[in-house]
């Protein structure tokens, strides 16, 4: 198989060009280049797509499957699509279930509606850029376009930093503020096993839109953070604290204690989709703990989180110890 991708030097990206070196397909990069070199033997084309002639390093050449990660300006997809729609088989973009408008009931499927946002739109939000650029790929490839909409992506090179940020915490040890209830339902998918699911599924001239994510209950916090305690082989003590007095407290879930979002909560959608048309395609999840170790490893390894290849910083996640500390204090948690 020839692959070509559309990135290819940050999370999703990376890992999809290491499955497809790993598989022994010739694989080909597209990209600004200021973001580190792809792995030996992998075609770099250097083009920025949102200048004018950003493209021409795409004028030549022909491929199986195009992965596309790209979150910026929907029209700069549906330019790259253009471009490639008579010198490449399938065209596979990476979108995310942020895609769906709101409210979102817990349960939803591929059907739910979507934010509104066109093909041509210039860069804006990350759900509606997602969305715009979902729609300009469609127009150009129909059938043949597959729209792989991804949930909570964790794994190995991770550049948000959420589980970087447990992982981190907890080998501080301590008592640590554990978001309850430990049975909470978890939806995430490891970023190997997405780019596995689409480069199969490319591979098979499959097309369509798929929540490719875990299903719920695939793991809980209280597994989940377990989990980090063993691969750190931390003395970490998990103060498990009920979800009221952290909010009272105006601790923002998913961003100040990462991953969590608690029953009730507006965003619980985000971890409660319906994956069976992924599942039923294929998709297969790992165990939590082979997440947990092995972005343990890779994190010792580089050190620090990465910077997101492409788009501007976010906040940084997670709590400040301080207001950590207060919390634990004033819930009697904290202490021996």
């Amino acid at each position: 198989m020839r692959l070509l991708v559309l990135g290819g030097t940050g999370f999703v990206g990376g890992a999809t060009v290491a499955e497809g070196v790993r598989r022994g397909w010739t694989v080909t990069v597209f990209n600004r280049g200021l973001h580190g070199g792809p792995p030996e033997g992998v075609r770099r084309l250097r083009g920025d797509r949102t200048a004018p002639g950003g493209l021409s390093a795409l004028a030549d050449g022909e491929w199986d499957l195009v992965v596309d990660t790209w979150d910026g300006a929907p029209r700069a997809a549906r330019d790259a699509a253009r471009a490639l729609v008579d010198r490449v088989d399938r065209y596979v973009y990476v979108s995310s279930g942020s895609v769906y408008a709101a409210p979102v009931a817990p349960g939803s499927d591929e059907d739910a509606p979507v934010v509104a946002a066109a093909p041509d739109a210039p860069d804006g939000d990350y759900a509606a850029n997602k969305a715009g650029a979902e729609r300009a790929v469609r127009e150009v490839f129909g059938e043949q376009a597959l729209i792989a909409r991804a949930g909570l992506v964790l794994g190995p090179g991770e550049d948000i930093g959420r589980l970087p940020w447990w992982l981190t915490r907890i080998a501080r040890g301590g008592d640590v503020l554990a978001p309850g209830p430990a049975d909470l339902s978890v939806q995430y998918v490891d970023v190997r096993d997405l780019a596995c699911w689409m480069l199969d599924r490319g591979a098979q001239r499959r097309g369509g839109t798929f929540n490719v994510v875990s299903r719920a209950g695939h793991t809980t916090m209280g597994e989940l953070l377990d989990a980090c305690v063993a691969a750190t082989g931390s003395a970490a003590r998990l103060r498990w604290t009920d979800p009221e007095p952290i909010l009272a407290a105006g601790v923002v879930p998913w961003n100040d204690l990462p991953i969590w979002i608690p029953a009730g909560h507006e965003y619980r959608w985000l971890q409660e989709r319906d994956v069976e048309r992924a599942y039923a395609a294929g998709l297969t999840c790992r165990p939590v703990a082979g997440t947990v170790v092995d972005t343990w490893a890779w994190l010792r390894q580089v050190g620090t989180v990465p910077p997101r290849a492409g788009r501007p910083q976010r906040a940084p996640v997670g709590l400040d110890p301080r207001r950590e500390a207060a919390l634990l204090s004033a819930t009697g948690m904290g202490g021996a």
